[in-house]
């Protein structure tokens, strides 16, 4: 790939702080070294080293979306202030090619003492716009924002969330060739959420290349053309976002004696699949194929024993174990090729080789690209839920579901919860336990992905003049 189509290249990149214990330890490292130097001695650190990123190597291509997933303290927000320049590494290189926009402390660097419309201008200028560009944008910024008659106050008698707002407001409206964005989706309430999003596949569909961080896995998966997944301030996984919130899920949901073995497996598997070279960190080289059913499938309901998926994920089991996941007509075949608009049963079996309490079972079901479409658990709630099950029991959940989904292959998991200690969590989980087809049908006028009976009417309400 040449130097040309990259936006974004990130080389062996570390970042390392000085912790001290003490307030005196910071003074001692200070002087000491200069005294004891002089006196030919060698001087002991009086601080630890910590590491929030090592050695984490990638590119992204101009017009890619990329997702960056991990766990709180995994060096996500660390790696995009050295990206943007607000942080500099301790060891390795960072090269963006084109305008970055920052999504990040939004509303950090502006003037409290200033007005809206005063920050505005100010902002506008560190993100490299001339004062005539910002001339042109003014008032789309501040209709974007929504903050009113407040542009004119100082931001010192804002809200947080009117900074937040406003802080947006200037950053998505610069016309980023590259756009860095740290959480910032979270700000505001649905609607501004859904305006700021909306921004994003506009920019997204003008060809700027996007950095994303976020903890929603459904949001890097609907957003996003690759993933990362970082933990402890180590790159562990590159792939399809809907692998690689996958394993981040198995990894945060894993306890802490297995968290490492995982990790580990996230590891290899990921040095499997580029090959071990350096030079392909972050590349995408054999993504996991789904069997395609053809379109010329007979409108019948059948099982076939090849649609299966090519990756079941599987949490850590606490004393359970989810078998046999396999859906089924009311009359009780086995199926995986469904027909829209008749009823079906989704089961699976949950061993327990110890007590457990407070215990539900759970399903949802999925796109190819992993976007949740809807399931349903059995109980609304803990206090709901089926207060114990003996050690040595075998349940059978057993979820009726009508097929609204139009033509396509779509994914299910499945999910038992219960108290661990005092803590809700997943007893054992599998993600993409099994798949199915839709099949297609002829004449259909339904669009998207879900059938939600539409019933269209044309109807002439004046004829053209004769």
């Amino acid at each position: 790939m040449s130097s040309e189509e990259i936006a974004i290249h990130v080389r062996e990149l570390g970042k390392s702080y000085q912790i001290y214990d003490r307030p005196q330890d910071r003074l001692k490292q200070s002087v000491m070294p200069r005294l004891r130097g002089l006196l030919g001695k060698v001087t002991p650190n009086y601080y630890r080293e910590f590491w929030a990123l090592r050695d984490v190597s990638f590119h992204v291509r101009k017009g890619e979306t990329v997702g960056i997933i991990g766990r709180n303290g995994s060096g996500k927000s660390t790696l995009l202030q050295v990206i943007c320049g607000t942080l500099t590494p301790t060891t390795g290189a960072v090269e963006t090619t084109g305008r970055v926009a920052a999504l990040l402390e939004l509303g950090a660097g502006f003037n409290p003492e200033f007005t809206g419309r005063e920050n505005v201008y100010l902002n506008g200028s560190v993100l490299g716009l001339t004062q005539e560009e910002i001339d042109q944008r003014f008032d789309a910024i501040a209709a974007f924002a929504d903050i009113g008659e407040f542009i004119e106050q100082p931001v010192k008698s804002y809200s947080s969330g009117m900074v937040v707002r406003l802080g947006f407001a200037v950053a998505i409206n610069v016309d980023p060739e590259i756009l860095i964005v740290d959480e910032a989706l979270a700000v505001g309430d649905e609607i501004f959420q859904r305006k700021c999003f909306s921004r994003i596949e506009t920019i997204k569909s003008n060809g700027a290349t996007i950095l994303f961080v976020s903890h929603a896995g459904a949001t890097i998966v609907e957003l996003c053309d690759r993933a990362i997944l970082l933990d402890g301030g180590e790159r562990l996984a590159t792939g399809l976002p809907k692998q690689i919130v996958g394993r981040y899920q198995k990894l945060l949901y894993a306890s802490v004696e297995r968290r490492s073995a995982i990790r580990q497996e996230i590891i290899d598997r990921d040095r499997l699949m580029s090959g071990g070279a350096a030079d392909t960190a972050g590349e995408i080289h054999s993504p996991a194929e789904q069997p395609q059913p053809g379109i010329d499938d007979e409108l019948q309901e059948s099982f076939d024993p090849a649609l299966r998926p090519a990756a079941t994920i599987a949490y850590e089991s606490h004393n359970v174990v989810i078998e046999e996941p396999t859906i089924f007509t009311v009359g009780g075949d086995r199926v995986n090729k469904l027909i829209r608009g008749r009823s079906y049963e989704y089961r699976y079996k949950a061993a327990f080789t110890a007590a457990a309490s407070s215990v539900r079972f759970g399903m949802l079901i999925k796109t190819v690209s992993g976007i949740e479409l809807g399931g349903a658990t059995s109980a609304a709630s803990p206090g709901e839920a089926i207060p114990v099950i003996s050690a040595g029991s075998v349940y059978e959940a057993v979820f009726h579901f009508t097929c609204s989904l139009n033509p396509g292959v779509y994914f299910l998991n499945a999910g038992v919860v219960g108290l661990l200690g005092d803590v809700d969590v997943y007893l054992h989980r599998l993600l993409d336990a099994a798949m199915f087809h839709v099949l297609p049908e002829a004449g259909s006028l339904a669009t998207g992905l879900i059938d939600f009976n539409c019933i269209p009417e044309v109807v002439l309400m004046r004829d053209a003049p004769a």
